[in-house]
């Protein structure tokens, strides 16, 4: 299989150096380097996210201290998403798993991941884990990566065919209702885009959340569509070539261009992609090299594995849209380059990897 997509990838270089259009034996090559969710891949990813949903060790809280009464265990602040090293990496864990279970039926260890989403997924769980939402010290907490992998979670567990989801989906749904209201209040009170390519990238968050309000709640998408135009309508000319920054995970450019994907008619996108990432489209692998790694072990360099799954899955939903297959081939190139290097036995990045490569994977078949 590495043969295969080594050579895959050595065509690709030959192909996009040439102006010529990819003819189909080229296509079909580039189709079948796309991943795919087998049994495979779904056992690699479920060990990921299954070990460490319950880890509640060594962890990062990101919490503010209002006095000696907030000085408790990850457990007893987050009863529902306390493992994973921290909250959001717990909760787009969580993800990962239902996700597989919603994919492949039968699953080898449906039993297990059954188990403990019953476990942690509880009414009085989130019951707790809105309070802490609640505490006057700590209510832009998540802000909005977090809030967006629990309304990707929530959208899993509702079209999630199992009878036990919908239980789960009903537990978790008061704490999207919390968080639907804080995006409700937070995006007309932020005067300025946020494009970092960390957590607090707006168009990323703006982006999951649209992906729910469009089918759970009208009011959340039509505000997200309309900040979407305010910040993003007029840009131009997006510097690719200060990307990556040393910590990235999101490519700002990229999320901002799916996000507006999302928004625009299509015609009005392609007008507004041209002059956004002018000539990318011709050939992208002039714009965007694989994101290097040269320390595992370091949780912020190890960021740029991450960076190569989520710019896959941008690249896979802009070359699906636009009927591109040179985005594809490099998204396939950014996806090969850090998957079978999950497995290094750093914690800094098993503990959430496996949830970018997943929707990379969901997004290389055209989306959910």
């Amino acid at each position: 299989m590495k043969n295969k997509i080594m050579l895959i990838l050595v065509f690709s270089v030959l192909f996009f150096n040439c102006e010529n259009k990819l003819n189909n034996e080229e296509i079909k090559l580039i189709q079948d380097a796309k991943p795919i969710l087998d049994i495979k891949k779904a056992t690699y990813l479920y060990h990921f996210a299954y070990d460490c949903i319950e880890q509640e060790y060594p962890n990062k809280l990101n919490q503010v201290i209002g006095d000696a009464n907030y000085l408790k265990s990850p457990k007893e602040l987050h009863p529902a998403f306390y493992g994973c090293f921290d909250w959001h990496s717990s909760v787009h864990g969580h993800w990962t798993l239902v996700t597989i279970l919603k994919e492949i039926s039968n699953f080898e260890f449906q039993d297990e991941i059954l188990l403990k989403l019953k476990t942690t997924l509880t009414k009085e769980n989130i019951e707790k884990e809105i309070l802490y939402f609640d505490d006057v010290h700590n209510n832009t907490y998540e802000r909005t990566y977090g809030w967006a992998w629990v309304l990707k979670l929530s959208e899993a567990l509702k079209e999630w065919k199992h009878p036990e989801a919908k239980i789960l989906e009903e537990n978790l749904q008061p704490l999207v209702d919390l968080l639907i209201s804080k995006y409700l209040e937070f995006l007309p009170k932020l005067t300025y885009p946020i494009r970092i390519g960390e957590h607090q990238n707006i168009a990323f968050g703006m982006s999951f959340a649209l992906d729910y309000a469009e089918k759970y709640h009208p009011a959340l998408a039509q505000l997200i569509k309309q900040r979407a135009k305010d910040y993003f309508l007029k840009d131009v000319s997006c510097p690719l070539t200060w990307e990556p920054g040393g910590f990235d995970f999101f490519s700002p450019c990229l999320q901002e261009a799916v996000l507006m994907m999302k928004v625009l008619p299509k015609e009005e996108f392609i007008k507004w992609f041209e002059l956004f990432m002018p000539d990318f489209s011709k050939n992208p692998s002039l714009y965007l090299q694989i994101a290097e790694v040269s320390d595992r072990s370091d949780g912020k360099l190890a960021h740029l594995d991450g960076l190569n799954f989520s710019r896959a899955w941008c690249l896979y939903e802009l070359g699906t849209y636009l009927d591109n297959y040179k985005m594809m081939d490099l998204a396939n190139q950014h996806f090969h380059a850090s998957y079978d290097k999950m497995d290094s036995g750093e914690y800094a990045g098993a503990h959430w990897l496996a949830s970018f490569a997943m929707y990379a994977i969901q997004q290389a078949k055209g989306g959910q």
